[in-house]
């Protein structure tokens, strides 16, 4: 009998290629699509230039998913973890800004819904041996390890491991992602060939499964305005005034309004407590470097024994944030799933609450949280 596997169409061109193409590889194949925000439940109004439309942006999605799945031969199901999202990545995403960390959603919504809640509910009860997603990743299984390894894409200005540095041995033996030796010029050739409406159609962006949002009113909507100063770091001068340090992030240069100035200035550290942001010029950016991060709840996606000769100490290459050119690390282990790291090279920005993931060459090795920047 043919292999069943589940894809999460979600109504793009990727979800819309990757369907296609396990059709191809001769898999029976069924789409589901997932509905996890809903905008009047969550009250989700200021900043969501969206929420008069006739039709919401997930609907339109779900319409163009709809279509897709006619065009292929396949059915389509639906399922709503509006609830479960809410709980398991947006309240920690207001928790932590609140404290003033920026966290990343789309980590997390990897971790605890496309590959947590839809592949339970794809295995569980759609019956699914495999679940499949548009992403740009691969999973392959090493012989000789016998543990399956999650590698980059060839199309390394869409590789989204850095996303996907949460997931286990047990999610990555139950994934497929049929993108992974493609390019997006590719990917949306393929989807023009087979006539699928998705073809031209625009990536989303924004936030993870919410869209495009004025981002510092969407915050308000959910932790209220807290006003302080805008102090330049070096001087202790006040430059300015804000609503709220934890509406920003480490590195940040627009949304200051700190006009008449004779350079731009950036965000170097924020005071929580007492309301501060402190900022630095452009001139100066020796308060955006770094030479070492405190990373904890480090998820390890495969045994790294069987990599790594001393996993007390070694080294590997990083990125502190997606997109950012790999850096040369040195791992020095603190406890369980915590690792001082240190960096040589200039880098800049490194944020408390982002994601710091790991690479050993094309092999993703997992990620964690960056706790204290030195």
């Amino acid at each position: 009998m043919k292999k069943k596997v589940i894809v999460g169409l979600s109504g793009g061109v990727d979800s819309s290629v990757a369907a296609y193409l396990l059709i191809q590889q001769g898999y029976q194949v069924e789409g589901l699509f997932m509905r996890n925000w809903d905008s009047s439940a969550n009250n989700d109004i200021l900043g969501n230039q969206e929420i008069d439309n006739d039709v919401c942006p997930q609907e339109q999605d779900y319409l163009d998913a709809l279509e897709v799945a006619k065009k292929l031969g396949i059915k389509l199901h639906r399922i709503d973890f509006v609830q479960e999202y809410w709980e398991y990545v947006f309240e920690y995403f207001i928790k932590e800004y609140k404290k003033g960390r920026t966290p990343n959603p789309d980590i997390l919504c990897n971790k605890y819904i496309k590959f947590d809640k839809f592949l339970n509910h794809a295995i569980n009860e759609l019956k699914a041996d495999y679940i499949a997603m548009g992403h740009y990743a691969g999973v392959r299984f090493n012989e000789k390890t016998k543990q399956y390894e999650m590698i980059r894409a060839v199309d390394t200005n869409k590789d989204q491991t850095y996303f996907l540095c949460q997931l286990t041995q047990n999610q990555l033996s139950k994934t497929l992602f049929p993108l992974q030796s493609l390019e997006k010029p590719e990917i949306r050739k393929i989807a023009a060939e087979q006539g699928l409406i998705t073809a031209d159609k625009k990536d989303s962006t924004g936030i993870c499964f919410i869209g495009e949002r004025e981002f510092t009113k969407f915050l308000q909507n959910y932790i209220s305005n807290q006003p302080g100063d805008i102090v330049d770091i070096k001087t202790n001068e006040v430059l300015g005034k804000h609503i709220g340090a934890m509406y920003y992030t480490i590195g940040q240069r627009k949304g200051l309004n700190l006009g008449g100035m004779k350079e731009p200035y950036y965000v170097a550290a924020k005071d929580i407590d007492k309301k501060i942001i402190y900022v630095c010029p452009a001139s100066d950016e020796s308060y955006l470097l770094s030479n070492n991060a405190i990373v904890t709840e480090i998820n390890w996606s495969l045994d790294l024994k069987q990599y790594i000769d001393n996993v007390e100490e070694f080294e590997c290459t990083a990125k502190f944030r997606y997109r950012q050119p790999d850096v040369k690390v040195r791992l020095n282990k603190i406890k369980d799933n915590e690792y001082k790291v240190s960096y040589d090279a200039i880098v800049k920005a490194v944020t408390p609450g982002q994601e710091a993931v790991f690479y050993l060459n094309d092999i993703c090795l997992g990620g964690g949280i960056i706790d204290i920047v030195e």
